[in-house]
């Protein structure tokens, strides 16, 4: 079973010649994350960072950093469409 992704359409869309979306490059989710990934980043102490290791040895800092980031792009779509539907 799987599930579909809502990632909020395209970020930037551009109309095309017949006004259909032409160009739309990335999507919101994937703006959304960019724009939070600098929180995430900086909670990432920065000697882990400079030693190329995950925290503790055992998680790679840029794989839970970009997750994290993810997680709060799905939360920000969410609350969007929760104010939208009101």
């Amino acid at each position: 079973m799987t599930t579909e992704i809502k990632d909020g359409g395209p970020a930037f869309p551009t109309n095309g010649p017949d006004n259909g979306v032409y160009g739309a490059g990335l999507s919101l989710r994937d703006y959304f994350a960019a724009k939070a990934m600098p929180l995430f980043i900086d909670l990432v102490p920065t000697e882990v960072w400079n030693q190329g290791q995950g925290i503790g040895g055992k998680v790679d800092s840029a794989l839970m950093a970009a997750k994290a980031a993810y997680r709060m792009a799905d939360a920000m779509l969410a609350a969007r469409e929760a104010a939208c539907a009101s």
